[in-house]
């Protein structure tokens, strides 16, 4: 008897691969949503694994659920979990942002904080600490701004510089992760409780940071966390440069109260889905500057007649290097999203 062509006796075919991962066995392939979940849990997503997520219940307890092929979760997101069914409830202050490629990334969401990290070695691209409080404020998050590695910061030079330029938008905090100075300005910041939710216990308010690589965020967070014990990189000799030692988002709780997610990838990033038009109402350095008016409502506070931020300038309300930097960014705006 000849055998089919390509087959070998006593050899089974495999199956083709499938990319979206297994399935679980204990939910069906329709989507989800919380308001289908009866008798749930309330839960977190603490971390996410690809085709799973780990969830925290109120108990402390840790549960990792498969997400369906076509579910969607990240770090922050409030959950109902019964069995292996996961549903997702609505957010509020979803941290976003478009990748190099273009690629748009969820990295968090329900935040309430977002903390911009910086320090004197490595200094952060240029207009970084300005799209980090556009996009937080265009989200509904409340930005700060934390200036680690104060020991390297000689007669506070650039300590000063940043309180005179964001002092007046948002809390300034200098911290040291190597001593610990002053690290306990962060957790009193994210320790007030304020979440109104009955089916969660008080947790204090959900804080990120993002900051380019080497300005020390997982030494802050082991120091916030002392038994995170996250890996820690070392500058480049050759750049002056860090390199990201996060990988994935993490969400951790703080001793005392509050939350924060450590994410991954920020060396530098761009705004998603911000209309050119809003940026100047989340601009630091612009609050009050443009109530009297535009002429125009489409104006973009360039060159445009009887622009109010223009004459905020021009009067000396607004510092004109303050405005250089805008204009920056709405080019950039302007260029992602295929507009100039």
């Amino acid at each position: 008897m000849r055998l089919a062509e390509n087959k070998r006796p006593g050899k089974k075919r495999r199956k083709p691969y499938r990319k979206s991962g297994r399935k679980n066995p204990e939910v069906d392939e329709s989507v989800i949503t919380a308001e289908s979940i009866v008798d749930g849990r309330a839960a977190r997503v603490v971390a996410h694994h690809g085709v799973a997520v780990l969830v925290r219940f109120e108990s402390g307890e840790e549960k990792q659920v498969w997400l369906q092929p076509e579910q969607r979760a990240v770090v922050g997101d409030r959950v109902q979990v019964a069995g292996g069914r996961l549903g997702v409830e609505p957010a509020h202050g979803i941290l976003r942002r478009r990748d190099p490629r273009g690629r748009e990334r969820t990295i968090a969401t329900n935040l309430d904080y977002l903390g911009v990290v910086v320090a004197p070695v490595p200094r952060e691209p240029p207009g970084y600490i300005d799209r980090g409080f556009v996009i937080a404020r265009a989200a509904g998050i409340e930005p700060f701004l934390v200036l680690n590695k104060i020991d390297l910061d000689e007669d506070n030079v650039l300590g000063n510089r940043l309180a005179e330029i964001y002092g007046p938008s948002a809390p300034l905090l200098r911290v040291s992760a190597q001593s610990g100075e002053n690290v306990d300005l962060v957790k009193a910041l994210l320790a007030d409780d304020s979440v109104e939710e009955a089916t969660m216990p008080p947790e204090g308010k959900l804080g990120a940071f993002v900051g380019p690589s080497g300005v020390g965020k997982s030494s802050l967070l082991n120091v916030l966390v002392p038994d995170l014990a996250l890996r820690v990189g070392e500058l480049n000799r050759g750049s002056g440069k860090g390199r990201h030692t996060t990988t994935t988002a993490t969400l951790h709780s703080l001793v005392g109260g509050g939350t924060l997610v450590d994410t991954a990838g920020f060396k530098d990033f761009i705004a998603v889905d911000l209309d050119p038009l809003d940026a100047a109402t989340h601009f630091p350095g612009f609050e009050g500057a443009g109530e009297a008016g535009c002429r125009f409502r489409d104006c973009l506070h360039r060159t445009e007649p009887d622009c109010a931020i223009l004459a905020a300038v021009e009067c000396g309300d607004v510092d004109e290097r303050r405005h250089r930097s805008y204009v920056q960014l709405i080019e950039e705006l302007e260029m992602s999203e295929g507009r100039s």
